[in-house]
């Protein structure tokens, strides 16, 4: 049996990667361009998951070997779930808590935002959405519609406006995770397992990263990335760039 759900769980983990390859390619480009722009300016690139796994999206493109050295990950005890799983999800749920957040990174116009919510509708989440449209600031979400959409809108982690994520973003890239996360039906057992939204905003961020690069590169910009600290030469590579950041990321 173990083997059996091991090949089902890898089928449709890689048929829903296919599908996010096949239907969100224009979004990528999108959400990139954005990236790249902002690094040819030499600004940060701010990533930011509210919420329980999902600031594992926001982990996900920080300080990681192939990734731009620009990224900005907003990691608040907060939502982290070391902070303990059931203070993430109070916390999540309390109204006004990303603008204090934003205000300690010091987001302001011009900067360019990305939010990581499997779900897209607690309040750390539409808040941070809402806080950037005060701001003037760009967002990039990555959540999906269908689970904003099946939830209902009395729903206890719903923020008080109703409002979903994919609504208030400038570019959404649709991570099309089904309501509930767990994919893997077993005989006998009441509740799904194996959960997906961690493959898909993966997916998704390290597709547009290397969209970006690409797009730097034709453009004859060369962007800072890391390289495995763990790999021959990785710290000699990455201490080149090191004093250029520090100072500049909050958890660098």
């Amino acid at each position: 049996m173990s083997d059996r759900l091991t090949t089902q769980y890898l089928e449709q983990v890689t048929n829903h990667m296919k599908k996010l390859h096949d239907k969100e390619g224009e979004s990528i480009l999108k959400a990139a361009r954005m990236v790249a722009d902002q690094i040819k300016e030499d600004r940060l690139v701010y990533a930011y998951g509210p919420g329980g796994h999902s600031n594992l999206g926001s982990q996900e493109l920080f300080f990681r070997a192939g990734g731009l050295m620009h990224v900005s990950a907003i990691l608040d005890e907060g939502t982290l779930l070391s902070s303990g799983a059931l203070r993430s999800m109070a916390i999540e749920r309390t109204p006004g808590y990303s603008s204090i957040v934003m205000d300690d990174y010091g987001l302001q116009q011009g900067d360019l935002l990305i939010i990581i919510n499997a779900y897209g509708i607690n309040s750390a989440t539409i808040d941070a959405a809402l806080e950037a449209k005060k701001r003037g600031i760009l967002t990039i979400g990555v959540t999906s519609r269908s689970h904003a959409d099946e939830t209902p809108a009395d729903h206890p982690a719903r923020h008080p406006s109703k409002k979903n994520l994919y609504e208030l973003v400038d570019v959404v890239l649709d991570s099309k995770v089904p309501v509930g996360d767990a994919i893997l039906e077993i005989e006998n057992v009441e509740q799904k397992v194996a959960a997906i939204s961690t493959f898909a905003n993966s997916f998704l961020l390290n597709a547009m990263a290397a969209e970006a690069i690409g797009m730097l590169a034709k453009d004859g910009v060369t962007p800072p990335i890391w390289k495995s600290g763990n790999a021959s030469g990785g710290d000699e590579w990455n201490g080149q760039f090191i004093e250029r950041f520090k100072g500049k990321i909050k958890k660098l």
